[in-house]
């Protein structure tokens, strides 16, 4: 995927709430490491490092667009641009945080014990993922996917939920930990703007769909998608969208 940092951002505020949920129910324990796993834009990393201003923080991060912006948002912080599904630190840290990237990443029964085993004896691990991808919002693209002239190049990416429930995390979990708490979040989002959900997922998860495709192919399926999704998601009277958005959030201590 070729990530829009602009485009991603365009939604920066309702996007930065679960952040900052998931960031203060981290416990201060005085971390002198910490890594922020798709970082993404630094908009959340440089909150990270205002937060523990002694530790050394840094992000990761696969896209070069958003290393870049990175880069200029929170320039006190050491970047490293890699994938995420090969990310190997020669070191632990006291805290892993990732918010909104794991999801992206395959073969979760394996992914979260590897990254527990990334966290110091007595660190945390802080973990947000979206969890709406049975929405309309979700499901309306592999439905125009499946639809349309171009099935042939993106029916591929119609798969199952990359993310699954609270007890399968925290099975996965438990061996390694001494503590865990897992919960759900559900964000009733009020947005503005002409269809706004399109342009909402046009930020994240639209985006696989739309970079297979090329010219007026992509800019129809963009179309069809935008006419579908503007049916689910009504204005109101006001001329506001609500949009409901589940998400899924995770902090565990690694044992001592």
């Amino acid at each position: 995927m070729v990530w829009d940092p602009q485009q991603y951002l365009k939604f920066s505020g309702h996007r930065l709430r679960p952040a900052l949920d998931l960031l203060m129910r981290i416990p201060d324990l005085g971390p002198r490491e910490v890594a922020d796993l798709g970082a993404g834009a630094g908009n959340v990393t440089k909150l990270i490092r205002e937060r523990w201003p002694s530790a050394a923080v840094t992000g990761v991060e696969g896209s070069a667009e958003m290393v870049a912006a990175g880069r200029k948002a929170a320039p006190d912080v050491e970047w490293s641009h890699e994938d995420l599904g090969h990310w190997r630190p020669a070191k632990q840290y006291d805290v892993v945080y990732s918010n909104a990237a794991l999801h992206w990443l395959p073969d979760h029964a394996a992914l979260f014990p590897s990254v527990m085993e990334k966290v110091a004896p007595g660190g945390m691990l802080a973990v947000q993922m979206p969890r709406n991808f049975l929405a309309p919002s979700h499901v309306l693209i592999g439905e125009t996917a499946l639809s349309g002239p171009w099935r042939s190049k993106v029916e591929h990416l119609v798969t199952p939920p990359p993310v699954e429930g609270p007890a399968f995390y925290h099975d996965l979990l438990a061996p390694l930990a001494q503590n865990i708490d897992i919960w759900e979040t559900e964000y009733l989002q009020v947005l503005e703007g002409d269809n706004p959900v399109k342009e909402w997922t046009k930020g994240t998860w639209l985006t696989r769909y739309l970079d297979v495709l090329e010219g007026d192919e992509k800019a129809a399926f963009e179309a069809a998608y935008g006419m579908r999704v503007a049916k689910a998601y009504p204005k109101n009277a006001a001329g506001q969208t609500l949009f409901p958005f589940r998400r899924l959030f995770m902090v565990a201590q690694r044992k001592g």
